[in-house]
């Protein structure tokens, strides 16, 4: 008996439409991509309308031989990769392959894995989507040009191993420029007066300087400058009696925010749960692809998480209302459906990320999901009920309070009915304004115009002016979809591979550009100012978009970005300095020879080294006073540890480097033996017997683990003190630094809770 074959991309994929399946099919996964541009050459004939030399990819030989044995069995060949441009070139490239089969080519779609939704996929399977994949392909190349002819100009004149791409080092630009508009930033200050005041008794309430002189006070542009000014208003206030001019009493409604996209997702995931947009991305796939839920084997959770629409199917809006009025009580369900606009340049090729069954909630998958997956889950699942939930409804008091010649204005928010809140509520940024209606009751007394009202304190208060924050991946995400660079499905691969090259770093949830990101940036900007252009990469998606609905020629896309981009290319071989090769003089004298020091550049960023190398050695790290003064930072002699070496024997001795101290033979150069600085305390882990030891990561950053990796992969971020906790008894305690209480001592053991202030301690 023969059957059809189905081939996905994932076999996790694979093993839930198996379930719903049966035997009538035969499910196989490609494990992604089979076939793909060279790593080692370029790929692309320039010469020949940029034909692309597709290979196998190194690994998946195997695969194809069992995907074309199937075919040979088949009657029918269903290929149901994921449905974006992507999964359009996975089964392009599998029909490909399997064409010598002569077996009929199905594309089905699966937009959810469910058995309905699977079941309408195969019976309204069509042809591949031809226009789809020459998108992905335009796309795929139009990287591959830019990639791969960058980036060995930057291995040239900069260093080995660097990467430029047409879209990340947009974003690194993006990084970069908010980096220069932090340190441009100039902080002006500017104060507020806020008065206490009652109508007669409690409550007190506060209310703000409102008008000066009947002009509006605003911290960005009627500012109060000065303190001298701000103690006459204070002088003024004091004399004048506090009248109320205006009482204006309004019902107002939050209306709560549409189900996700993939954006969004990343974006509340970042600011709630503290994902990487990658991370959520995986933690995402899965959930659309099957998760175990006992006996009901593998079930999609979730629709396809990479989209740019907001829209839901008929179905699943009468079974959320349905599950609103059950579960909530007809208050909370409005009497039509919410609706959202999607943006136009969204492709809506897909609905809103969202559950695929509200029934399975966060309570009952709970068993079935580990910690981050149940985590997402539940956000997914709490922003798609609220999202058709009725508005929160809260009665706002704006009351405008005269006072002498200045005015008074204070606002107060009473909650009457949460709404949708009473589930979900979008997180704000940590640097945005709080929402009018946070939920908090705000209680004013009852105030009528006319009342006048007692002064119990002035309250004058300085404040400065604050550059823009630096991106955290939330906003960055925000601020590459805003601009139009790249597309939802790439942000998180976009976030990866910056910090992966090294040209930002991700500290405190907030990136910025390393030495290295801020010269490659330079160099880019200086000899490919279009490449490195937002509107022109924005435009260049649009095109690809064009592409995909049929509009314009691929190979006219890359014929008109490939003319002038070669001349540019040529130019930049010529014109771009030689950053490894330059050599910066300066008036600081080696301490070793007398020769004079110059800047140069290394993998690390930029550092002192004697104009007499090979011949002299010495190197040293510096610093830039504010007015660009080079300043050497001096090393610390080293320190003898009572060691001996154990490739030479002689002593070893801690020395300073970037990264804190570390041990190295002090018979250096000729030996150059360097062990990790130990800890004193013993891997935790049950028979190991290794020993923790300082580390530092290629970011630069300093960890903690066991000498024995990498058959022991035990770490921390924190320094373990070799001090036994006096409360739960583990082996030893953590120093952590934070901004509220500097240096203290921890427990290792997350449930004790035990710690100390190191000053106490010692």
């Amino acid at each position: 008996m023969s059957k059809s074959l189905i081939i996905v991309e994932s076999p996790a994929k694979a093993r839930t439409l198996q379930k719903y399946l049966g035997k009538s099919f035969v499910v196989k996964a490609s494990v992604g991509h089979i076939r793909d541009l060279p790593v080692k050459t370029l790929g692309v004939d320039v010469e020949h309308d940029f034909k692309p030399d597709y290979v196998i990819i190194r690994g998946k030989g195997k695969i194809i031989t069992e995907l074309k044995t199937a075919a040979k069995k088949a009657d029918a060949i269903y290929l149901a990769p994921d449905p974006d441009r992507e999964g359009e070139a996975i089964a392009w490239h599998i029909a490909e392959a399997l064409k010598a089969a002569k077996k009929p080519f199905h594309r089905a779609l699966f937009h959810e894995l469910t058995k309905t939704a699977i079941f309408d996929a195969i019976a309204n399977a069509s042809e591949i989507n031809h226009p789809r994949f020459e998108a992905q392909q335009a796309r795929r190349i139009l990287d591959r040009l830019v990639g791969y002819q960058i980036s060995p100009l930057l291995w040239d004149k900069v260093r080995r191993g660097l990467s430029a791409g047409r879209v990340q080092s947009v974003a690194v630009r993006m990084v970069c420029e908010r980096e220069e508009a932090i340190l441009a930033f100039k902080s002006e200050e500017y104060w507020s007066v806020s008065a206490q005041l009652q109508k007669g008794a409690p409550p007190v309430f506060l209310a703000q300087l409102d008008q000066v002189d009947g002009k509006k006070v605003d911290a960005k542009k009627n500012k109060i400058s000065d303190e001298a000014t701000v103690k006459g208003i204070v002088e003024d206030l004091r004399k004048a009696d506090f009248i109320i001019s205006k009482v204006t009493k309004k019902k107002k409604r939050r209306f709560s925010s549409p189900p996700f996209i993939t954006s969004t997702m990343q974006m509340d995931a970042n600011r709630k749960l503290r994902f990487s947009a990658k991370k959520t991305m995986t933690l995402a796939q899965k959930l659309y692809e099957g998760i175990e839920l006992g006996a009901e084997g593998p079930t999609g959770l979730i629709t396809y998480m990479r989209t740019d629409s907001t829209r839901v199917n008929d179905q699943a809006m009468a079974q959320v209302r349905e599950y609103i009025g059950t579960a909530h009580g007809t208050d909370y369900l409005p009497a039509k459906p919410n609706l959202y606009k999607t943006k136009k340049s969204a492709q809506d090729a897909h609905e809103a990320v969202r559950p695929t069954d509200v029934s399975l909630t966060p309570k009952k998958m709970a068993p079935f999901l580990e910690k981050d997956m149940l985590s997402l889950y539940a956000l997914i699942w709490k922003r798609f009920v609220a999202s058709q939930m009725a508005p929160a409804v809260y009665d706002q008091t704006s009351v405008r309070i005269e006072a002498g010649k200045h005015r008074l204005k204070v606002v107060g928010s009473i909650m009457r009915f949460l709404g949708f809140m009473t589930l979900y509520v979008e997180a704000e940024e940590e640097s945005s304004p709080k929402p009018a209606a946070s939920g908090k009751d705000v209680t004013l007394p009852d105030l009528k115009e006319g009342d006048v009202l007692d002064l119990l304190e002035l309250l004058p208060k300085q404040h400065f002016t604050q550059p823009p924050p630096r991106y955290t991946e939330a906003t960055l995400v925000k601020a590459l979809e805003e601009n139009g660079v790249g597309r939802p499905s790439t942000y998180a691969a976009i976030l990866s591979t910056i910090q992966d090259k090294e040209y930002v770093t991700l500290e405190q949830r907030k990136f910025s550009p390393t030495d290295l990101g801020k010269l490659v940036n330079e160099l880019l900007v200086q000899h490919f100012p279009e490449i490195m252009n937002v509107e022109f990469t924005a435009s260049m998606e649009q095109n690809l978009d064009k592409v995909e609905e049929g509009q314009v020629e691929w190979l006219k896309i890359l014929q008109d970005f490939y003319n002038p981009f070669k001349k540019t290319l040529e130019k930049a071989k010529k014109e771009m300095r030689s950053v490894k090769r330059s050599a910066t003089p300066t008036d600081i004298v080696c301490k070793l020879c007398g020769g004079g020091m110059v800047i140069k550049w290394g993998r690390m960023g930029e550092f002192l080294a004697c104009e007499n190398y090979p011949d002299c050695k010495n190197t040293q790290d510096f610093k830039k006073d504010a007015d660009g003064k080079i300043i050497p930072v001096e090393k610390k002699e080293p320190e003898d540890s009572g060691e001996v070496c154990e490739k030479c024997g002689k002593p070893m001795v801690y020395k300073y480097g970037r990264y804190g101290r570390f041990l190295a033979c002090s018979g250096y150069p000729e030996c150059k033996n360097i062990q990790s600085e130990k800890t004193g305390v013993k891997c935790p882990e049950k028979g190991c017997g290794g020993n923790i030891v300082k580390k530092v990561s290629k970011r630069g950053k300093v960890f903690y683990s066991c000498d024995r990796y990498p058959k022991c992969t035990y770490a921390l971020w924190d320094k373990p003190v070799n001090i036994p906790c006096p409360q739960c008894k583990a082996p030893f305690l953590l120093e952590k630094e934070t901004k509220k209480r500097g240096r203290h001592l921890k427990c290792a053991n997350k449930d004790c809770g035990y710690s100390k202030d190191i000053e106490e301690e010692s």
